[in-house]
């Protein structure tokens, strides 16, 4: 049987030269989506749960998106490139359990989490410390459900993706925590992200490129099916498991 020690493990030198290259593919759209959803705030103070190795940090930095930044990851090689990169406004960044967060309560104006949740063993204790922390959170998630997605186990626990969401399924998780969604976002991976998913599979590539075409064409599809969900939520929901 897994346990704790062994999962924390397997990530510790995940964030290697040899995958950054791919991070930082996906880290500018994931910025702009922090930024879109949650500009309005004005956060001064806000952290990042699961900063891998610091590509999101470096653009909201250097776009003065606010005064303070915080991190944590559960990787110990995550933390030591997000310190290799002397990002500016980053206060520090510091390896955590996964789970247990080392601030008081609503010490965050903010904290965001983008395409970590579905890495996470027991994602309701995580949620719950990342609220416990801030006064608003921001969540991004891939969409990786398809009706016979028990038939690709392999792929997506090859990427770490261990929990499987749509939308409505990934609402479902925060408004049962107490969350009230804000502001939401359904949305395609840009072009410099599906060259890289797709850079050995050409036939993927181009029924990838289809599907998004009907995606488009009809909405509510998108809303169902889209590459990742965004969503700004706080914890004035009416709704809670306990």
């Amino acid at each position: 049987m897994q346990t704790k020690s062994d999962f924390k493990a397997s990530y510790d030198k995940q964030y290697q030269d040899s995958i950054i290259e791919w991070r930082q593919a996906g880290a500018n759209y994931k910025a702009k989506n922090v930024v879109e959803l949650t500009a309005h705030l004005k956060a001064k103070k806000v952290l990042e749960v699961g900063c891998g190795e610091g590509s999101i940090l470096q653009l909201l930095s250097d776009w003065n998106f606010c005064d303070e930044l915080f991190a944590v990851d559960i990787s110990e090689s995550g933390v030591a490139q997000t310190q290799k990169k002397n990002i500016k406004k980053l206060v520090e960044v510091k390896v955590f359990d996964g789970y247990k967060l080392p601030y008081p309560d609503g010490h965050f104006d903010l904290a965001y989490c983008s395409h970590v949740i579905e890495h996470v063993e027991y994602p309701r204790q995580i949620i719950r410390e990342i609220q416990r922390v801030s006064k608003h959170q921001f969540y991004e998630v891939p969409i990786d459900f398809s009706f016979y997605v028990d038939k690709k186990i392999k792929h997506f626990l090859a990427y770490g993706h261990i929990n499987i969401f749509t939308p409505a399924l990934f609402r479902y998780l925060l408004l049962s925590e107490g969350h009230k969604v804000l502001k939401d976002k359904c949305g395609l991976y840009p072009d410099e992200v599906n060259r890289h998913l797709f850079k050995n599979n050409k036939g993927g590539y181009i029924k990838y490129k289809l599907k998004t075409a009907v995606l488009r064409a009809f909405p509510y599809l998108m809303g169902i099916k889209p590459s990742y969900y965004s969503v700004l939520v706080d914890g004035s929901g009416d709704a809670k498991i306990f």
